[in-house]
């Protein structure tokens, strides 16, 4: 299950209990350190029944959680900062594997309008970050952007809601299969477009979307271009311009292509005299992917991967 349908269920949970009158108190992870089953942007909610969604460690914590704020031990005020587990001991208690430690922010929800906000803008493709103030509680909604989906200022608590990180390829092969299983399991959604209607695909990768339509068309297509990477895999410059001219003139927030550093050159030389600028080049990663030696199928597509999830995390530029 994806980072975003994990938190339009806790929102969804915990609207519904707000409108039946029942306490809804909301657990964000802010930061890990050692071993962290879950990672930071992770939420709960949980009741006074002792009824929660969604996972912060996996089970543990949020069980010690729910009996203190039955037992009204939680905390003295909300919002409010909790530091859980320390050392192996309290680790193996907890459940988290190895000597791990979470940072946590408590708040009380009481605003249904501003969860509903969210939940409408997720059934609507887009971003929205929620701005919680951590000395008073305010919470500002704002129009989200890319970038990471938690951060702490001083006083501030910034989470990004958003729909998951597609992965758009161009052109299907040993490439794209490996790619697409590997993009499968960090829960990116992936799309196949190859539109070669004499190619067969004797393997196809379970939960991928594998479509024929020509790839400029298809990108025009696609919703929540601001989370899309699109790769160009297809060694065909009739597929793989299209695909990167309709890449160039999105916001998505990774473009790339294989090939050698001379077919690369030749691509730029084909897209620029179309009018394109060396700045919109630029956004072209080509060759793809970070320079780990690659030559196997298997190892060009961790390559991309790799790379691909650097520019996401806010290691590289896009």
């Amino acid at each position: 299950m994806s980072q975003a349908t994990d938190d339009i269920e806790v929102l969804s949970t915990a609207l519904n209990w707000l409108k039946s009158g029942e306490q809804a108190v909301l657990v964000t992870v802010l930061k890990t350190w050692g071993s962290s089953p879950r990672p930071p942007g992770s939420l709960m909610v949980m009741n006074l029944s002792g009824k929660y969604a969604g996972s912060i460690s996996g089970g543990c914590v949020e069980q010690q959680l729910i009996e203190r704020l039955q037992a009204d031990q939680l905390v003295e005020a909300y919002p409010a900062f909790i530091n859980y587990g320390v050392d192996a001991q309290q680790a193996s208690q907890l459940g988290l594997p190895c000597g791990g430690q979470l940072l946590l922010l408590i708040e009380q929800l009481t605003d249904e309008l501003s969860i509903e906000k969210i939940l409408t803008d997720l059934s609507q493709g887009k971003l929205v970050t929620r701005k919680v103030d951590t000395n008073s509680g305010t919470v500002d909604l704002l129009t989200g952007k890319v970038g990471k989906d938690i951060q702490q200022a001083e006083s501030a608590v910034v989470k990004t809601f958003g729909p998951s990180w597609q992965l758009f390829i161009i052109g299907n092969g040993q490439i794209a299969t490996q790619l697409a299983r590997m993009a499968l399991l960090l829960d990116y959604r992936v799309v196949i477009c190859d539109p070669r209607n004499n190619y067969e695909n004797h393997d196809p990768v379970e939960h991928v979307d594998y479509i024929k339509t020509i790839p400029d068309d298809a990108i025009n297509q696609i919703g929540n271009l601001q989370r899309t990477a699109v790769v160009a895999l297809a060694h065909d410059p009739r597929q793989d311009d299209l695909g990167l001219i309709a890449a160039l003139e999105s916001n998505a927030f990774y473009i790339g292509a294989l090939g050698s550093k001379n077919s690369a050159s030749n691509r730029l030389k084909r897209l620029a005299s179309l009018g394109y600028s060396n700045d919109q080049l630029k956004r072209i990663h080509g060759p793809v992917g970070l320079d780990i030696g690659s030559k196997k199928p298997a190892e060009i597509a961790l390559s991309i991967l790799a790379h691909v999830t650097a520019v996401k995390n806010g290691i590289y530029s896009g």
